[in-house]
């Protein structure tokens, strides 16, 4: 236990641990998950219903989302944008590795009668016949991969993406990572137990890495059987920033904004909302 919390004070390299996806194959930790995507008011998971809804309507008018539009929503959760995708009449694909959310989705389709293609799998190696007119990754979402894992998913993208096709994402700005600060804090059940339904004690330490970018927040959840270490990363990115690795890996960017309701980009903007065209 000593040498496990040792490494709560011990700065790893950028992205050198990934363990992700214990969010999502933990059981109490997708149903914390899950509660969280879908309470209208928080956003540790999803924004705002408010916000969604916006963000939404003008997807559907920005890209013209109607009956035939091919969406593939990357990294969907429960269904928050492929639902009402769907119901503007959309073909929609939602891929996802959270089997509690992907069921969620499922129920929901089910419920409204609407027809929703859910794939449960990383979304990293997904392969499939289908071509899409759009492919969104919405809640920065790209910002948690790797260097690696990013052109994987760029590289899967390419791949389905139709001609004439676009990307569309969101990420964290430089302006958001001005304001990440390092800090260590720890409490009994931390975060209102979000961790674990039984006892424990929770550390936070956050690091920031300034040459590259990078922020971790590294979590300790210490009870009486064991030390669980989650490592939570997040990139940060300039406009140039994006724009030279979108090129690098053969996207084009042609437009900005400054989030995915289509906000007007300022370099005082907290996000940026790229869209991107594949070579």
């Amino acid at each position: 236990m000593f040498e496990e919390l040792r490494k709560l004070d011990v700065r790893p390299a950028p992205f050198s641990v990934y363990t992700a996806q214990q969010l999502w194959d933990d059981d109490h930790i997708s149903r914390q998950m899950l509660a969280m995507h879908l309470d209208p008011d928080v956003e540790p998971a999803s924004r705002r219903s408010a916000f969604i809804d916006t963000s939404v309507e003008w997807i559907v008018r920005h890209f013209d989302v109607g009956p035939g539009t091919r969406i593939a929503d990357f990294g969907c959760g429960p269904g928050l944008y492929t639902t009402p995708f769907a119901q503007r009449g959309a073909e929609v694909t939602g891929i996802d590795w959270s089997r509690r959310s992907i069921a969620h989705a499922r129920k929901t389709a089910e419920r409204s009668r609407l027809k929703i293609d859910y794939t449960l799998t990383n979304y990293l190696t997904y392969e499939s016949d289908k071509r899409f007119d759009l492919a969104t990754l919405i809640y920065c979402d790209y910002c948690a991969l790797s260097p690696t894992q990013r052109q994987h998913f760029l590289h899967v993208i390419r791949q389905h993406l139709a001609p004439g096709g676009r990307l569309l994402f969101d990420v964290f700005s430089q302006t958001a990572f001005a304001s990440h600060q390092e800090t260590a804090t720890f409490g009994l059940n931390f975060m209102n137990h979000f961790w674990s339904k039984y006892e424990y004690i929770g550390f936070q330490r956050t690091w920031r890495y300034e040459a590259e970018s990078v922020a971790l927040d590294l979590y300790a959840i210490v009870t009486e059987e064991q030390v669980r270490l989650i490592y939570n990363w997040l990139q940060y990115f300039s406009l140039e920033s994006i724009r030279s690795e979108l090129m690098e890996n053969g996207f084009t960017v042609v437009e900005q904004f400054a989030d995915v309701t289509g906000q007007d980009y300022t370099s005082e903007a907290t996000e940026i909302a790229i869209v991107a065209e594949a070579n």
